[in-house]
């Protein structure tokens, strides 16, 4: 299962220590937030080891999803050396979410 950010000084720590992360920024009462977080859970199982897969609860960390300026969910962040490379907005295929991730990496 995939990791859920505690709050933000682990989302900063994480942000400046790891070469490539994702964050799932879903939501408990977003239903296609529900369609995409098994997929990001299969990313995680697939590229945990080369890569940080999260997943951030809006609800929880609307001061965190403002400064990430997150105005839509589902929405998946990427991020590369600490810099935001790319989010795909709304439901998408696995394929679309470890494409992604691939030229990252």
């Amino acid at each position: 299962m995939t990791h859920y950010i505690q709050d933000e000084n682990e989302f900063d720590s994480l942000l400046a220590n790891q070469s490539v992360m994702v964050v799932d920024c879903t939501a408990t009462w977003c239903g296609p937030c529900k369609l995409v977080s098994p997929l990001i859970d299969q990313l995680d199982e697939e590229y945990g080891d080369r890569a940080t897969i999260l997943k951030l609860d809006l609800d929880e960390h609307k001061s965190l999803a403002k400064r990430l300026g997150v105005k839509s969910i589902p929405a998946v962040m990427f991020f590369k050396g600490g810099e935001l490379v790319e989010t795909l907005v709304g439901s998408k295929t696995y394929e679309e979410f470890r494409q992604q991730l691939e030229n990252l990496l």
